[in-house]
C-alpha cells in the first residue's frame, strides 16, 4: 500500500470513528430509570476453541468488547495489549471479575485456529470470537459497530476499516462506558476498579 493511500485510508478511519462515537452518544432510548444507551443485543458466534458462544456466555461477569481482526498491523494488536495489561494492573480477584473479548470482523480469514494463534499474544482470559459473515454483521449491528473491508487488488491481502472502540458492559449485558483508541492501560484499569469494585 502507498503511503497516499495508507493516511487516505487512516483519514476515512479516523471520521467514521468520530462519528461512530458521536453517533454512540445519541443512542438513548428513554426508560423508566432513565437514558440507557443502546449498545450490545443478542448474538451467537464462537470462540477460539471452537465453542459456540452468545451473549449468555458473558452474563454474570462485566466485560471488555472490542471489534476488530487479527491481520490488523496497529490498531487492534495496540487496543487489546491496553487491555491485557490493564486487567495485569489489578488484584487478580477483581480481574477475574471481567472477561475480555475480541470480535472479529474479518471471518473469510480469522478462522478458530486463527484466533487460536492470536490468543497467545494477549491476556489468557481473552475470549475470541468469529462467525459467518451474517453472524458477524449481526454481533457488529448489535454493538453499534462500523466495519468494512477496504479496497484491494488482492482476495487475501487488505485492511480492515473499523470502529476502534472498547466497550464496557456490566454483568447483566448493559453499556457502562466506552474507552477511545488512546485509552492507557492506567487509566482503564482505574475505571475497572471503580465500575468492578476493589
Amino acid at each position: 500500500m502507498s503511503t497516499r493511500v495508507f493516511v487516505v485510508v487512516v483519514a476515512l478511519l479516523s471520521a467514521v470513528l468520530a462519528a461512530t462515537v458521536v453517533g454512540g452518544y445519541l443512542l438513548w432510548n428513554r426508560g423508566d430509570q432513565g437514558a440507557v444507551v443502546m449498545i450490545g443485543g443478542p448474538f451467537t458466534l464462537v470462540d477460539q476453541q471452537g465453542r459456540t458462544a452468545t451473549q449468555d456466555t458473558l452474563k454474570g461477569k462485566w466485560s471488555l468488547i472490542y471489534f476488530g481482526y487479527t491481520y490488523c498491523p496497529d490498531v487492534c494488536p495496540t487496543s487489546l495489549s491496553v487491555m491485557t495489561q490493564a486487567l495485569d494492573a489489578l488484584d487478580p480477584a477483581v480481574a477475574a471479575k471481567v472477561t475480555p473479548v475480541f470480535v472479529s470482523v474479518d471471518p473469510e480469514r480469522d478462522t478458530v485456529e486463527q484466533l487460536a494463534l492470536y490468543h497467545q499474544s494477549f491476556h489468557p482470559s481473552f475470549l475470541m470470537l468469529t462467525g459467518t459473515p451474517e453472524q458477524v454483521r449481526a454481533a457488529a449491528k448489535a454493538y453499534r459497530v462500523y466495519y468494512r473491508k477496504a479496497e484491494s487488488d488482492s482476495a487475501t491481502e487488505y485492511l480492515m476499516d473499523h470502529s476502534s472502540i472498547t466497550y464496557l458492559m456490566n454483568p447483566d449485558g448493559e453499556y457502562v462506558t466506552h474507552f477511545a483508541h488512546d485509552a492507557t492501560p492506567e487509566g482503564m484499569a482505574d475505571t475497572l476498579r471503580k465500575a468492578v469494585g476493589g
